[in-house]
């Protein structure tokens, strides 16, 4: 299963955060996490009975929704961005 490199993670802040170095960002962070969600849900479309991968994958998705409902709370308009740029259903 292939990891974000340290460039992909650097790109995806970049793009969503303003700055490569701006990690604690919340857009950030969910970008990075359905970066990292879609990466697992290939590998779980091959490898059926991995579960503890999923397992880990829930607690990602369980993350991720904090975060958007978090953000929804303070920015709506950047909110409703950030969906638009992931396509996110929401």
């Amino acid at each position: 299963m292939p990891y974000l490199t340290i460039e992909k993670k650097a790109d995806i802040f970049k793009q969503y955060a303003g700055d490569a170095k701006n990690t604690g960002k919340v857009a950030g962070q969910i970008a990075l996490l359905t970066e990292k969600i879609t990466s697992i849900s290939d590998h779980l479309k091959v490898n059926k009975k991995d579960f503890s991968t999923n397992r880990g994958l829930m607690q990602m998705v369980g993350q991720r929704k904090r975060l958007l409902s978090y953000m929804a709370k303070t920015d709506l308009t950047g909110y409703r961005e950030l969906i638009d740029k992931l396509g996110i259903r929401k």
